[in-house]
């Protein structure tokens, strides 16, 4: 099989809107160095990893054709550049997304695959996420947004200067000013936040935090929990529908709207989480922070 190299159009990506299953188009066909089948199509209800920001694991399922069905190992962000440059994923792409001499394709990873019974351009093919999964993750994204602004709210009064960001509530942004990893898990995520010199000199109080760091988790446990019982609807908006489109996650809460930039899945209402509980961390130079959510 002789790889795809012409420029497909970008993924109509249909998982914003809880879509599991989809008919789609193959628009180039390849295979990594492994030999694996790597599988573009039109649109696709699989989630790719992000290759900027990479939290939330990528969809399962499977990818049906010729009658068989093949399980996905993989959906990952690639990308193919102005030329025949070939098929770009993860790792190796070398712009942001957005970039208008670039085409952001879902890449479904499948295992070897005979050449004989592989796809070609322009065949149909069923495509269907493993919706269980699915929603575990949704279920941890949605709840990291949470405990997030809820976080930002109760550390508020620990800056002794203006800071540099609010967040969509109109809190000090402490998330998005300290943030170095976050990890999105079925029913969880795990988010790490550095406490070091620039955080400091920016005017965040890391010594004030060591003291009522009981009372700070103790706060953002209440706060969320009472987002959770306001069953706020939940969504998320784009711009246009390719992959590298532009996507906010929208949340109705007592204390306004929020609205953050998120490439993820989610679900629909704060009330669908059932409770979350959230455990922090302290060290010298970190603060860890374990989100779980018990449906």
């Amino acid at each position: 099989m002789t790889p795809t190299t012409v420029r497909p159009p970008a993924t109509e990506v249909l998982f914003p809107e809880g879509v599991s299953r989809a008919t789609a188009r193959v628009q180039l066909v390849d295979r990594d160095q492994d030999g694996r089948l790597l599988l573009v199509t039109d649109r696709t209800p699989f989630h790719p990893l992000d290759h900027t920001w990479p939290d939330q694991p990528a969809d399962r399922g499977t990818v049906t054709f010729g009658g068989t069905s093949h399980p996905v190992l993989d959906a990952l962000t690639g990308a193919v550049g102005p030329g025949a440059d070939g098929l770009l994923m993860a790792d190796a792409v070398p712009v942001r997304r957005g970039d208008p001499e670039w085409s952001f394709v879902a890449v479904h990873v499948l295992g070897p695959v005979d050449d004989a019974a592989a796809p070609v351009v322009g065949q149909d093919v069923e495509l269907a996420v493993d919706a269980e999964y699915r929603a575990g993750l949704s279920a941890g994204h949605t709840a990291c947004h949470l405990v997030a602004l809820a976080l930002n709210e109760e550390l508020a009064d620990l800056w002794t200067k203006q800071p540099r960001r609010t967040d969509c509530l109109g809190h000090p942004d402490f998330d998005q000013s300290a943030i170095t990893a976050s990890r999105i898990e079925p029913n969880g995520s795990v988010d790490t936040y550095r406490l070091g010199k620039s955080l400091r000199k920016s005017g965040f109080s890391a010594a004030a935090l060591t003291e009522r760091l009981d009372a700070v988790q103790h706060a953002v446990n209440a706060r969320v929990a009472q987002w959770i019982a306001a069953d706020g609807a939940a969504r998320v908006e784009r711009d246009e529908r390719h992959l590298d489109a532009r996507r906010w996650w929208t949340c109705a809460l007592p204390g306004g709207t929020a609205r953050i930039p998120c490439g993820g899945t989610h679900v629909a209402s704060t009330a669908d989480l059932g409770s979350v509980t959230v455990t922090l961390d302290l060290s010298a130079a970190e603060l860890t922070v374990h989100t779980h959510v018990t449906p």
